[in-house]
């Protein structure tokens, strides 16, 4: 029966490095939780201590309202697909599914039925007989899925298990995982570093740097509502400018460095007239016009629905160490492709942008929030 995890106030240490300080997170009954971050940042971890492979130096892990912190890893009934497949080699598809089941022992005829019912499942029942050699790489993952999936787990958690096949198996893959996931309502935590795997699967997201949870949310949410700097580079592309506000007539303007200005109707009430900002805004945000931000097209990338340009503008009007602006132009509404060179204005949509704290740390958009139940 899937559970709900609750994970409270946990700290994870390596001798003196502390790779997670008291992270808090709830993740609900049969959802499909995604935990996002770069190599590193503490989600593979998270991970492993949720599975009991990893020790909890404080807080605690409860599976509903049982804490399982000293319930040892092969007693929380969970299921486990990793980077690698890790399938036995010399027994054929049917009995890498069966082998959990044989070690329950379950009854021979309930282990066939639950083994042909999960093969339907992740669309592998023709190869039940093959050996995992004369497997695709593709099918070896959904092998592996079955296999975790037909033990019945409470919770089932994944570590960056696609990262190993092609960009056509993966699309694959992950669209199958998400199915299967569907339809087995089966709790999932999924690790990956993958932005556009992460906001194609998953339920909710969180987004972790260092060890600490930046946001929490839906996809979309996360994706056109980032709720700091981190967020708006890491998942997806953001272009980032230095600013300031202006407050007339019950109006605030975000004023660039260059002198150009966007009304927003959306800010908090506590912004306040000269307070310094940054200003985010993805490449399809911006479009052609008469008036705008002034920039000079550097590189173009038709990239078949989008042309991708690299442009430069004034120096001090972005954020420093900032690799270049982007804007994408899209072809199917566009008059024409611009060329290397060439000067072109780019006018923000006030509704899309984002602006934060001069630090890039908040947001300082209406109704943002850093943790989304």
């Amino acid at each position: 029966m899937s559970v709900a995890i609750n994970v409270n106030n946990v700290v994870k240490k390596f001798g003196d490095n502390v790779i997670i300080p008291g992270m808090s997170v709830k993740i609900k009954n049969g959802e499909f939780f995604t935990l996002l971050g770069p190599s590193g940042c503490g989600k593979t971890t998270l991970l492993r201590m949720i599975a009991g492979f990893n020790s909890i130096e404080d807080g605690e892990i409860c599976f509903d309202d049982k804490v399982i912190n000293d319930v040892p890893a092969h007693k929380r009934n969970i299921g486990m697909v990793f980077q690698s497949y890790a399938i036995f080699p010399h027994m054929t598809v049917r009995e890498n599914v069966e082998y959990g089941l044989k070690l329950r022992k379950i009854e021979k005829n309930e282990i066939k039925s639950k083994v042909d019912n999960i093969l339907e499942v992740v669309k592998i029942a023709e190869y039940q007989d093959r050996l995992p050699e004369r497997l695709s790489g593709g099918q070896q993952q959904r092998v592996a899925l079955a296999r975790a999936i037909v033990i019945h787990p409470s919770v089932l958690l994944m570590d960056e298990p696609l990262s190993n096949l092609d960009a056509k198996l993966r699309l694959e893959m992950r669209s199958a995982i998400r199915d299967v996931q569907k339809k087995v309502g089966i709790t999932t935590v999924y690790v990956t570093h993958d932005q556009e795997e992460a906001l194609a699967i998953s339920d909710r997201i969180a987004v972790i740097n260092k060890g600490i949870i930046q946001q929490l949310g839906a996809p979309h949410n996360i994706y056109t509502r980032p709720y700091n700097q981190f967020v708006a580079t890491f998942i997806g592309y953001s272009n980032l400018f230095r600013g300031r506000v202006r407050v007339e007539n019950n109006k605030k303007i975000v004023v660039l460095k260059s002198g150009y200005e966007i009304e927003m109707d959306n800010l908090l009430d506590s912004v306040k007239d000269g307070e310094s900002v940054m200003i985010a805004i993805r490449p399809e945000e911006f479009s052609i016009a008469e008036k705008g931000i002034e920039v000079e097209i550097k590189t173009s990338t038709f990239l078949g629905k989008y042309n991708t340009y690299e442009v430069e503008a004034l120096k001090d009007e972005i954020v420093e160490n900032m690799p270049a602006l982007e804007f994408s132009q899209d072809i199917g509404h566009a008059n024409r492709i611009y060329q290397v060179g060439e000067k072109i204005y780019l006018k923000p949509n006030s509704k899309k942008i984002n602006i934060f704290s001069s630090d890039g740390e908040k947001s300082l958009i209406k109704g943002v929030e850093i943790y989304v139940e």
